[in-house]
């Protein structure tokens, strides 16, 4: 692990693979860390692929920004860590919130993105009674702490049938969650109330776009993963059986199998 001070925060990241493979960033999300992808570091990195993998601000190892962090912030906090590395140009990825900060990230930093690979995540901005949802939980969050939490919504991160059937893969989720520092949880909450809305911008995006999606998601459903490709024009749609919001997680041989596909056919072949 190597920690960077960047726009007044450290960050703990970890950097995969052969230097000179072609970078892939990959965003966890929320309220995760670093450590979510490992299935996906050790085949990328079989593969040739270099993978970048940070704690976003106020997660895992990472510096705490107390009141309200924006995607827009997360996105400039990845710029800046790219910059440090010497990498001009990425193929950026993300789960849940991690894949509205990648469009995020294309949306403020376009000729800096490769290829999108998207993860069980959704386009539309936050509605009313949303963001008044993430703005009381954040509230909770303070006042309990990550505990009751994290054992309410283990069987939404994880297809419930999959909490029973997989229990390393499920001890280690509900340790990230407790682990995240509710301050950190909270300004991203209280930020991600106030995200853009993607559809206005994915048609612009050219760069080819994996989207993928377990089949059980209940948070962001195989529905949501087919606007986002029906709005992008090349975009590549897999739906993971046997999984719900963290494929990369619950079936990371299905999941990797997908990615390396993609990699290899559509980005690799474009270079």
């Amino acid at each position: 692990m190597d920690t960077v001070t960047l726009r007044g925060v450290t960050l703990h990241y970890g950097d995969f693979g052969p230097s000179a493979g072609l970078p892939v960033l990959l965003i966890h999300g929320h309220p995760f860390d670093r450590t979510l992808w490992a299935p996906q570091v050790t085949a990328l990195t079989e593969a040739g692929y270099r993978v970048v993998t940070p704690d976003l601000r106020g997660y895992g190892g990472s510096g705490v920004t107390p009141g309200q962090v924006l995607l827009a912030d997360f996105a400039d906090d990845l710029a800046a860590l790219l910059d440090h590395l010497g990498i001009e140009r990425a193929v950026v990825g993300g789960v849940s919130m991690g894949g509205q900060i990648a469009m995020e990230f294309h949306h403020r930093h376009p000729r800096r993105v490769r290829a999108l690979v998207l993860s069980d995540t959704s386009a539309p901005a936050e509605t009313a009674a949303g963001k008044d949802v993430r703005n009381r939980l954040a509230d909770r969050l303070l006042a309990e702490g990550m505990g009751g939490y994290a054992d309410e919504v283990i069987d939404k991160m994880l297809a419930a049938y999959n909490v029973t059937a997989m229990p390393r893969v499920a001890e280690h989720v509900l340790a990230m969650m407790r682990a995240t520092d509710p301050r950190g949880a909270a300004a991203a909450l209280r930020g991600r109330a106030e995200r853009r809305d993607y559809r206005d911008t994915l048609p612009a995006v050219r760069e080819p776009v994996l989207i993928i999606v377990g089949a059980d998601d209940v948070y962001t459903p195989v529905t949501a993963a087919e606007t986002i490709r029906d709005l992008v024009p090349q975009a590549v749609l897999t739906v993971v059986d046997g999984a719900g919001h963290l494929p990369g997680a619950e079936r990371p041989d299905r999941f990797n199998a997908a990615m390396l596909d993609f990699l290899d056919t559509q980005v690799k072949a474009r270079d």
